[in-house]
């Protein structure tokens, strides 16, 4: 167990420097090129092509990191007024469904990767495979995320609560208690067309 625990946490370090090593080049080659054009009336040719491919695989890898975190939106309103028992089984049947999807992700990435092996971007002339394979890495990632999650509510006692818990809203977060108050209090009025 303890070695999974290192593996975690090394690939969850690994996913983070991945996208901001992502996040950190598209900066540079976009305000570069922005310089380039209107500084010196030149450019970098490929810039935007490999921009929007870093865009892409940042957006694929956070995914996977939101998995890891529950922070994907949902909507849990039925499932905190389910029992411990009956929360399981619809997270179970919830996340058997994901697999599913996921499965059908790996299964289309997979055959679109293997066709587009030599095809090339026009400007980079990277394989068009090095994009249609997010696909296959976020199937795999998620995959194996929601396996974890699976075994986690299925043989660690009380772990299904903390597995269904939504985060709430950001603003309801940072607020203190007076301030949630106040909040809750003027969504009300607006909500009823102000006092009367």
């Amino acid at each position: 167990m303890e070695l999974f625990k290192k593996a975690g946490k090394f690939l969850d370090g690994a996913l983070n420097v991945l996208m901001a090593a992502t996040l950190a080049f598209m900066c540079i080659l976009v305000f570069g090129n922005v310089v380039l054009r209107y500084g010196f009336n030149s450019g970098i040719t490929w810039s935007e092509e490999m921009s929007r491919f870093l865009f892409i695989w940042m957006s694929f890898l956070g995914a996977i990191g939101a998995l890891k975190d529950n922070d994907h939106l949902g909507v849990d309103t039925l499932l905190r007024k389910l029992p411990p028992r009956a929360k399981q089984v619809v997270f179970v049947i919830s996340n058997a469904i994901v697999l599913y999807v996921l499965y059908l992700l790996l299964d289309g990435s997979w055959k679109i990767t293997l066709s587009s092996i030599g095809s090339r971007a026009p400007a980079t002339g990277l394989p068009m495979a090095f994009i249609y394979g997010t696909g296959l890495v976020v199937s795999i990632g998620m995959g194996l995320i929601i396996l974890y999650h699976l075994y986690q509510a299925l043989f660690r006692p009380g772990a299904i609560d903390e597995l269904t818990k939504m985060k709430e809203s950001e603003e309801i977060i940072t607020a203190s208690p007076h301030e949630t108050t106040e909040v809750s209090i003027e969504r009300k009025q607006g909500a009823a067309g102000g006092e009367r």
